[in-house]
């Protein structure tokens, strides 16, 4: 299976990105973790990048936080995919760490999820790798009916109490 990588702008992104390795850990796939940044160590991301397929990653995930241009940074050295999670900061919530990273110039694209969006990032990068992965889809479609009847148990409570 090929490994999925993580890399962070900043140690601070690693709350959210704890939940994205949580999500790939429980569907059994493998990732690799780095800090690199676009602006203070753009040769490591640009070689991270530039070596992700021959070193057997077949996705890219990027989070950052404020001028956000790591997934960018990262999207313009690969062919693989690239999944840019804006992280949120103090100053303006997160929305400009969502604009530069979603506002990507033509022929370079990077899938952006949601400000914070770890684990949609995960399942996105799963889903990727299971258009080649019988193996991992039956797992995405159970965690998908597992979380269906979580809802489903939870409506069944709620219609319990409002109906005694």
């Amino acid at each position: 299976m090929k490994k999925v990588g993580i890399v962070m702008g900043s140690d601070s992104d690693l709350p959210i990105l704890r939940k994205t390795m949580d999500t790939l850990s429980s569907l059994g796939i493998p990732y690799e973790c780095h800090v690199y940044s676009a602006h203070r160590t753009p040769e490591e991301a640009r070689d991270f990048a530039a070596s992700a397929r021959s070193n057997g990653f077949g996705v890219i995930i990027a989070a950052a936080g404020m001028a956000a241009h790591l997934a960018g940074a990262i999207a313009a050295n690969t062919t693989l995919p690239v999944i840019g999670i804006p992280c949120k900061s103090t100053c303006l919530d997160g929305i400009d760490a969502l604009l530069s990273t979603v506002m990507m110039p033509s022929g370079i694209p990077v899938a952006t999820v949601a400000i914070n969006g770890g684990v949609n990032a995960a399942l996105l990068s799963a889903q990727i790798l299971a258009v080649e992965d019988s193996e991992l889809a039956a797992k995405l479609d159970a965690k998908r009916a597992a979380d269906a009847r979580k809802v489903l148990e939870k409506d069944a409570a709620l219609q319990a109490e409002l109906n005694s």
